[in-house]
């Protein structure tokens, strides 16, 4: 299957992606490489699951090379993100661990924030790298990084030409490429192994007043930086090390590579030709251009000859944000967040529901769709089992195998899904029930905490996803045996430490979970 953006807008952005020289497509030589495939996580940025055609039927923005990943793979209607929100999120994916388990108890970092995941915390990384893969995160890490301080004073100014300790490496990836965090936070430069790779020449930040799409906060920026190819810069990297390490991977050398996009997260800054492409706003234009980099990274694979031979995994960090314009998007026929209640930072679906797009030749069959229930932290014990891991790490208790689902099974066996929102609000849901602990959207749409308070509006919201999947009707009051059932089960999850099989764990920090108001009820 040949993945190519449409033909009015390839092969004219700078910075073309090459993968390299490769042998030819699916033609594997080691015997142990069929059975450890290589792996590639991409990761977009505040993309709704209405904005991609595979996971929207109404879907208005074009979409060819994530069509053709879903046509060649499985496409999950029912995925979600540990968080509503980025930081939260990538500590889920990573670790398989619930993200509230962590000393993050709401919001997010920024540029300038130390590192989140200890050393000895296991990882995706540290998984794959005792598996004997060659690991690489390129993208956006926003996950901390602990910088060179002038004059040795942790709250002094960064001193970027000083080393960049406990990045991506302590967390099992041997090559890293990254962004410290958002597009729209700095300071904007690169950090390769342990160091940043062009000094700040300059200082910048656009204001929303001046840029309702392209807008981020002011801050150094590195001489080798330029926020508009910042997309297009790590994608050329994304494919660098795909060529590169492709033929050891025919050889049955296996990598995984970590991709976590910065876009369309703002600042929304579509390159030509895609600025206008949509004909609907730069965040369509931006959309379409995250979808033409997906298809450069899966052509690298097959000119790498490993794309029969790899598992990639499509999906986002949360729903789609309201600087995407709601409104005027609406106005072309177009939903980002697919019909769906609330967006990005939300305890509501439109916060956590995101596209998952699976596409593993020979393992899971072509234009599969599949409704079982499906989160994030279920990147590490899938992994775990494809590698033949499984019980050989400390990590991934909240995940669950999706290797069932892609030989048919209706379920991984995850019966229950715990959300979280911006503010620290919790959701938890089982079956089709899922009770909000929020009196309103727990993020950034209305209600708001303080409105819905002020209001008297009931401090838990139970919904029916089968019946009301827009979670328009609170059920709390008509149900109150099932609110308790749903409350006494989130509470035997977080006091577990986990929600899989097992040992009970710690959690890294005290964890309460119920509105002002609300007592824990009793029984089992």
């Amino acid at each position: 299957m040949t993945f190519l953006a449409p033909l009015l807008l390839a092969s004219t952005l700078s910075m073309p992606c090459s993968s390299g020289p490769g042998g030819p497509v699916g033609a594997p030589v080691g015997s142990t490489a069929p059975e450890r495939p290589n792996v590639v996580i991409i990761l977009a940025d505040d993309l709704g699951i209405g904005d991609v055609s595979p996971t929207s039927s109404t879907c208005k923005i074009k979409t060819p090379n994530l069509a053709a990943m879903a046509a060649g793979g499985m496409t999950f209607t029912d995925a979600h993100s540990t968080s509503a929100v980025c930081t939260p999120t990538r500590y889920g994916l990573l670790t398989g661990r619930y993200n509230w388990r962590s000393r993050l108890a709401k919001g997010v970092l920024n540029g300038n924030s130390s590192h989140l995941i200890p050393g000895d915390r296991a990882t995706l990384g540290h998984l794959m790298e005792g598996a004997g893969y060659a690991t690489a995160a390129i993208g956006k890490w926003h996950l901390g990084l602990d910088w060179s301080r002038e004059g040795g004073d942790p709250g002094g100014a960064i001193d970027f030409e000083g080393p960049v300790t406990n990045g991506p490496d302590i967390n099992g990836f041997g090559h890293y490429h990254v962004l410290p965090a958002s597009l729209d936070m700095s300071p904007y430069v690169w950090v390769e192994s342990g160091r940043v790779t062009g000094q700040p020449d300059r200082s910048e930040g656009v204001t929303r007043k001046e840029d309702r799409y392209g807008w981020y906060r002011e801050g150094p920026v590195g001489e080798d930086f330029f926020i508009d190819q910042a997309l297009p810069h790590l994608v050329a990297e994304a494919c660098s090390f795909i060529g590169e390490r492709a033929p050891a991977a025919r050889e049955g050398e296996p990598f995984l590579l970590y991709l976590p996009l910065p876009s369309p997260h703002t600042p929304i800054v579509p390159m030509p030709p895609f600025k206008g492409a949509s004909e609907m706003n730069p965040y369509a234009d931006f959309v379409m251009q995250v979808d033409h980099h997906v298809g450069q990274v899966m052509a690298a694979l097959e000119e790498g000859g490993v794309a029969d031979n790899t598992l990639v995994i499509f999906t986002s960090d949360n729903g789609c944000s309201p600087e995407a314009n709601f409104p005027l998007l609406g106005e072309h026929g177009h939903d980002p967040n697919g019909g769906y209640r609330g967006h990005k930072a939300d305890i509501y679906e439109g916060g956590h529901r995101v596209p998952l797009i699976v596409r593993w030749p020979g393992k899971v069959p072509a234009g599969q769709t599949s409704s079982a229930l499906a989160c994030l932290t279920d990147i590490y014990a899938t992994l775990e089992d494809v590698t033949g891991e499984r019980g050989r790490t400390a990590g991934g208790e909240d995940g669950y195998s999706w290797l069932p689902v892609f030989s048919g099974a209706p379920s991984s066996g995850r019966r229950a899904l715990v959300s979280h929102s911006v503010s620290g609000h919790f959701a938890i849901r089982e079956g089709d029930w899922k009770l909000c602990l929020a009196g309103g959207s727990g993020g950034w749409s209305a209600p708001r905490e303080n409105v819905a308070k002020k209001e008297g509006l009931p401090p838990l919201q139970l919904f029916n996803l089968a019946a009301d999947p827009r979670e328009q009707k609170n059920l709390a009051d008509a149900e109150p045996e099932r609110v308790a059932r749903l409350l006494r089960s989130l509470d035997r999850t977080v006091r577990a430490g986990r929600s899989t099989a097992g040992p009970a764990l710690p959690n890294d920090r005290e964890v309460t979970f119920l509105p002002e108001g609300v007592t824990l009820p009793t029984g089992d």
